[in-house]
């Protein structure tokens, strides 16, 4: 048994968790720690009317997950996707799962959507109800024979050619258009900007997606006039004094 410490609380990862088949039909799902999570059906049913997409690493230097994320949930946070790739390092696989575990209690309390960044295996290991991939992770197909069909997964786009491709590609469920502008969490990448979301918006794909990239209280007037209608944030929950009304301020401007 391994313990690290997220929040002040001692936590332990099984060594081999269990592996389950994946479910091809609505049925109940529950995590490898026994926290309850959503079928096929309901988790499709949440990402449709899903708005707000909270990205967060596991606040290492902070020691406050756990009430990080149940104060951004509360405050109207849908999906919670776990992306810790910091100057020390992406955390290791067990690390991880530690964390995604604080995640999914979290989730379950407040009817959220549970996201893994890149990796099918973990995803798998921790019952995600999400799995994003970035353009440079493992192919759809290939992802989806990993996690199984009830999973939800999404892809990140980032040109007009990316978002047109993300938005017919067998197997992905969202995608993501960004970055609106550049942002540190993707230092270096150039950011196609607001034309981006606009170019999406009008070609109005079938299968949600999120305008992502920079999106914080004072500039999402701007991206939800070039056309979105869902957001994905980091810092603006992540460094927000208060992220339960940080979070609250931002999906009151949303719609739906």
């Amino acid at each position: 048994m391994t313990r690290i410490r997220f929040d002040g609380r001692d936590r332990s990862v099984p060594s081999q968790p269990a592996r389950r088949a994946p479910v091809r039909h609505p049925a109940p799902s529950v995590r490898f720690d026994g926290v309850p999570g959503f079928d096929a059906v309901s988790r499709r049913e949440r990402l449709a009317a899903a708005r707000l997409y909270l990205c967060t690493d596991a606040r290492r230097d902070r020691g406050d997950l756990a009430e990080f994320v149940d104060a951004a949930l509360a405050g109207g946070v849908d999906i919670v996707q776990l992306r810790d790739k910091g100057p020390d390092g992406p955390l290791e696989a067990k690390h991880e799962l530690a964390a995604l575990e604080i995640l999914a209690e979290a989730c379950a309390r407040h009817g959220a959507l549970l996201a893994v960044n890149d990796r099918a295996d973990v995803a798998l290991a921790a019952e995600a109800d999400v799995l994003h991939l970035g353009q440079e992770d493992l192919p759809v197909a290939v992802a989806r024979r990993i996690v199984g069909d009830d999973v939800v997964i999404g892809r990140s786009a980032h040109s007009a050619d990316e978002t047109a491709a993300a938005a017919v590609e067998p197997g992905v469920d969202y995608f993501c258009a960004g970055p609106c502008w550049p942002t540190p969490t993707k230092p270096g990448r150039p950011a196609p900007g607001l034309d981006l979301v606009r170019t999406v918006a009008e070609r109005r794909p079938a299968r949600p997606w999120f305008a992502i990239g920079g999106i914080d209280q004072q500039r999402l007037p701007e991206v939800l006039a070039a056309g979105a209608e869902r957001i994905v944030v980091v810092r603006a929950i992540t460094e927000a004094e208060d992220p339960k009304a940080a979070a609250q301020a931002l999906r009151a401007a949303l719609p739906g």
